[in-house]
Parts: structure tokens; sequence; C-alpha cells
């Protein structure tokens, strides 16, 4: 009995051991290949990237045939982000990621003030600035805290149909991602 139980206590580490060990050796074939650091090869800060339909050279595409996409890279380090877009397209949404990929914020235009997209992305100092500075900006724009200075935004609208497709390459080529100038 008593060694039935050590047996099992020793199979049951050593097996744990290798695990960690494949788990560490394999970790370098996994890293750089999360969703922000692919975009930083894109070298755009502050400006959306559109992703067509087949993937592209770091490895992004659409995924979604009624789906058009794109993403910006950000850093609030310096200075807080504003985000806009506005167009005739059936449905948008955007999602913010910290660079770790996590997500921060969500919404879509169902919960957006008159269905344009407006919101200003700041470190937590600079959202109290922002509040001091202009309390009317709560009505006007979505404020958005980020956790850590660097991150990135996907930007989605619906395309339904083959008669969506300007508007919505128009919706995503218009939208901004542009340091906050406080105005």
């Amino acid at each position: 009995m008593i060694r039935s139980v050590l047996l099992s206590i020793v199979t049951g580490l050593a097996g744990a051991a290798v695990l960690h060990i494949l788990i560490i050796l394999a970790l370098p074939s996994y890293t750089g290949l999360d969703a922000y650091t692919r975009m930083l090869y894109y070298a755009s800060e502050n400006r959306f990237v559109i992703f067509g339909a087949e993937k592209d050279d770091i490895g992004f595409s659409n995924g979604d045939p009624y789906l058009r996409t794109a993403a910006c890279l950000f850093s609030v380090e310096t200075q807080p982000v504003h985000l806009i877009a506005s167009g005739s397209v059936p449905f948008w949404s955007f999602a913010v990621y910290d660079s770790s990929s996590n997500e921060v914020f969500s919404m879509n235009d169902r919960s957006a003030a008159g269905g344009e997209l407006d919101a200003i992305i700041a470190s937590p100092q600079q959202l109290a600035a922002i509040r001091k500075s202009d309390p009317d900006v709560i009505s006007q724009s979505v404020l958005i805290e980020m956790p850590r200075p660097d991150g990135y935004i996907v930007l989605r609208t619906l395309s339904p149909a083959p008669s969506f497709d300007d508007a919505a390459k128009n919706f995503l080529s218009e939208a901004e991602c542009e340091p906050y100038d406080g105005q």
C-alpha cells in the first residue's frame, strides 16, 4: 500500500518535471506570436492598418467574409489617444487591448451616443487631468483607462453584402487613432 502510494507520487512528480521542461523548451517558438508584437512590424503607431481578405506577411486577415477589420497601435505614455470613426455602416465594434493582448475595453455602435465612435484612451493620471480641465468631455467621449501605456485597437465593421463594401472601407479608412490634443 505504501509502496504504491510512493510510486504514484514519484511518477506524478517525474511527469510534472518532464511537462515543465517541455513547456520551457517550447516557449521560445511561441514568443512574438501575440497580436501586439506582430502589430509592431507595421511600424504605424496612431494609424489604422486595414486588413485584407487574405493573410498578409505578418499573418493578419479579416478571417470573416462579412467583417472588415483594421487595427491601430498606440501609446499613452506621453499623451492620450483620441479614437474617432463615423459613417453609414450597419454595425461597428471596437476593442482596446494592452500590450499583453488583454482586452481592456470593448463597445459597439448600439451603445454609442448617436452611433458614432468617439473615445479617449488615457492613463489614470491623464484621465484625471482631462476630467478636471474639461468636465463636459464625459458627455461627448467615452473615457477608457489604460493600465499599461502601450496597446492596440481593433475596429470592425459589418459588410453583409457587396453593396456595403464601399461604406465599410470608407468607415475604416477615415477612422482616426491620433494623439488627443484636448480641444
